[in-house]
């Protein structure tokens, strides 16, 4: 019998937890809290948008381009051949 009203209480605790947490969630002074703290967030990106200054850009001509026939002394070495040699 303990062991069951002990089981209950919890189950009612958790309902009453639930609830009172969801009925503060959707309650419209929360919704207003939430609208004006993301009003003020978008204000304050506007504020420090104005303020940023640009770089200049120094990026061009970085790309270098390499001809592939510079190391023509190197081998190639291909794995499957290296296979089918170690066969024999």
């Amino acid at each position: 019998m303990l062991k069951e009203l002990k089981y209950v209480f919890y189950l009612f605790t958790i309902f009453f937890f639930i609830f009172f947490i969801t009925k503060y969630y959707f309650s419209n002074e929360n919704i207003k809290k939430s609208y004006r703290s993301f009003n003020s967030i978008d204000k304050k990106i506007e504020n420090y948008a104005v303020n940023l200054s640009t770089l200049k850009s120094d990026t061009e001509n970085i790309v270098e381009y390499v001809e592939n026939n510079i190391d023509q002394n190197r081998k190639s070495f291909q794995f499957w051949e290296l296979l089918k040699n170690d066969k024999k």
